[in-house]
């Protein structure tokens, strides 16, 4: 019986998950055509996305990845309580919890967004999650170079930037992005620190900030 709660209420999380991401994405998708940044090609190529480091592509409601969100949750959604319906009417979870667990999650886990990363008047836009200026904790930036973590997983990335924004009181932290040259990080960090988003680092070397 227990375990049958247990699925029940994993089961809930991972719905209210899924409704969520598709509500955020598609505020972010609305909110991405005020962008101060990027606002051309030139400003999307500057931007690489992990974790297969790919160009930026834009965030609209026409694009492939929008659509395989907004559809592919409706078919997720289906598959999860047709899997919940068959736990629930039989003894499948008892007999292979592991392999339904790990079904769950996988299907769970197909509904993604190609990452992206866009700088608002209002807030910044991070993998699909629209931020709020008062949100956001601060940024870190680490030059790939040679010894860095990142360094030789692709040549597109070496000599690039790594620009993490840290978001308040979020357990789990958006991924980064890679900005492949120095005038575009320029005109990034200018954008961030008129908003009062300042180097997590160089702040924690001069208290007086």
């Amino acid at each position: 019986m227990w375990i049958n709660l247990f699925f029940m209420i994993i089961f809930i999380i991972g719905i209210v998950y899924l409704i969520r991401f598709r509500l955020n994405l598609k505020y972010s998708a609305e909110k991405a055509v005020n962008a101060l940044y990027p606002t051309n090609e030139e400003d999307m190529y500057s931007i690489l996305i992990p974790n297969e480091f790919k160009v930026m592509q834009p965030l609209t409601k026409e694009t492939r990845s929008y659509q395989w969100v907004k559809w592919g949750t409706v078919g997720v959604i289906n598959l999860l309580t047709a899997l919940l319906a068959v736990v629930y009417f039989t003894d499948m979870l008892h007999q292979s919890i592991f392999s339904v667990v790990y079904l769950f999650f996988i299907l769970i886990s197909s509904i993604k967004h190609r990452g992206n990363f866009y700088l608002l008047a209002e807030g910044l836009i991070l993998n699909g999650y629209y931020v709020p200026w008062s949100r956001v904790k601060g940024y870190e930036v680490e030059k790939i170079i040679k010894w860095h973590e990142l360094y030789g997983l692709d040549d597109k990335i070496n000599q690039a930037y790594k620009l993490e924004v840290k978001v308040k009181n979020k357990w789990i932290q958006p991924q980064f992005v890679v900005v492949r040259n120095q005038k575009h990080l320029d005109r990034i960090l200018s954008l961030l620190e008129r908003q009062g988003v300042q180097n997590i680092k160089e702040r924690s070397h001069n208290p007086s900030f």
